[in-house]
């Protein structure tokens, strides 16, 4: 390893990948995404660093500290942002190696909380109650009731959505569905007042703190901090995160029995196989296959 090398930094890397064309070609939610999860990598990691210096045992044990504090699924997500970042340091020359490619994962169950209605709705009314939270109450009220993630949401533009007739057009940030969503009544009024309000923002749930709107969407950790209070003054158990209402939209349409190729339609899944998780072990469902099956003996 020459000299030049080994003072190369991980600020110096990050800022080249910034400025590159592979960071570019992110939409604006991913590169905004990107942003939160190299924060939180600094969180404990010195970017002044040399490259030299950071080996697997280190990215092991940040990844470690990740999980611990922010959550098994948020150190995935830096792991594998500062995964790519390196790849792109090697294939034009800023360092040899891929700290964070052998970082073992922590196993973890996934999530299978649902909302009831009474809480979705408790949680709504509170957040519509503080002007400084309403814009929270629109982005949890848009994704409950279209089924849709809440990185879409909170990234929601005026111009996406259809006051005439009525519907959200959408192209999902992850895996790049378009979906057409018409809205209830209930929230196409929230969404008139939203207009009425800020029709002069960009973003249907602007950030505001203070009393006052600031023109830009909140980021992933802003959006749960303030949920965080809001599920407090609701009332409502810790164990209910606002993540959860893509599932509770989803798995209410399997409770009601709506055909599978229907409910893709709104979700954006690309096969039945996908919904799968959906639809095991509900009461509704289980009540209804025994009662077809008929008298037992």
């Amino acid at each position: 390893m020459n000299v030049k090398e080994k003072m190369k930094t991980l600020t110096t890397l990050i800022n080249k990948y910034k400025d590159s064309l592979a960071y570019e070609n992110l939409s604006d939610v991913s590169r905004r995404d990107y942003l939160y999860f190299i924060n939180v990598c600094h969180t404990t990691m010195d970017f002044n660093i040399k490259l030299s210096k950071i080996d697997t045992p280190m990215a092991q044990r940040n990844y470690n500290t990740w999980a611990k504090d922010r959550g098994i699924p948020t150190a995935n997500h830096v792991k594998a942002v500062m995964s790519r970042i390196f790849n792109f340091g090697r294939e034009i020359g800023e360092c040899k190696h891929n700290p964070f490619t052998v970082v073992k994962k922590i196993p973890h169950r996934s999530r299978k909380e649902v909302w009831t209605k009474e809480q979705v709705k408790a949680f709504i009314q509170t957040a519509y109650s503080q002007f400084n939270w309403r814009s929270i109450g629109v982005i949890v009220h848009a994704a409950y009731t279209w089924g849709q993630r809440l990185t879409d949401m909170r990234n929601l533009t005026f111009k996406q959505y259809d006051f005439d007739k009525r519907v959200l057009t959408l192209e999902q940030s992850k895996r790049r569905a378009r979906v057409y969503l018409p809205t209830t009544e209930e929230l196409h009024k929230v969404l008139e007042k939203q207009y009425e309000d800020m029709k002069f923002q960009k973003y249907v749930a602007p950030r505001i703190a203070y009393e006052k709107i600031i023109p830009e969407p909140y980021s992933k950790a802003g959006l749960n901090n303030i949920a965080r209070k809001i599920r407090e003054a609701a009332g409502l158990p810790k164990t209910l995160w606002i993540m959860d209402m893509r599932r509770t939209a989803t798995t209410e349409m399997v409770d009601a029995g709506v055909p599978l190729p229907q409910i893709m339609s709104v979700t954006g899944h690309a096969n039945a196989q996908s919904l799968a998780p959906y639809m095991k072990h509900t009461l509704l469902s289980a009540t209804e296959a025994l009662n077809k099956r008929g008298e037992g003996l």
